[in-house]
């Protein structure tokens, strides 16, 4: 599974790498972007299976990836991996076309049972 892990932390990011793979999940490779716009790029040389986000980040945040991304009209399994969540916030981010949003902070186990779930 190629998966791209968008955040403007590199320590959220190394956290979320280290996550995925305590779970078992079939990770073969991996990019990480800075936020939504590196993202964004990416995504078509990269061809990730799967796609984690933050919500909040510099130049594009992640649901305006994700609203990019499907208006493109890539389908990539996409899920928020954020501090933050409200019933709002979690309605506006499955209205958009993302998988699941898991809150910070969050176990290998929490990760695997929502991850798994949908890969």
């Amino acid at each position: 599974m190629r998966v791209l892990i968008a955040d403007d932390s590199k320590a959220m990011r190394m956290i979320v790498l280290r996550t995925l793979r305590q779970t078992g999940l079939p990770v073969e490779e991996v990019h990480e972007a800075v936020d939504g716009a590196d993202a964004l790029a990416a995504v078509p040389g990269f061809a990730p299976d799967l796609i984690l986000s933050d919500w909040n980040m510099p130049n594009k945040t992640g649901i305006e990836f994700l609203i990019e991304l499907r208006a493109s009209g890539n389908k990539t399994t996409f899920g928020f991996v954020t501090s933050e969540s409200n019933p709002a916030m979690r309605e506006q981010a499955i209205a958009a076309g993302a998988s699941f949003l898991l809150t910070k902070p969050f176990d290998a186990d929490r990760f695997a049972e929502v991850v798994g779930s949908v890969v």
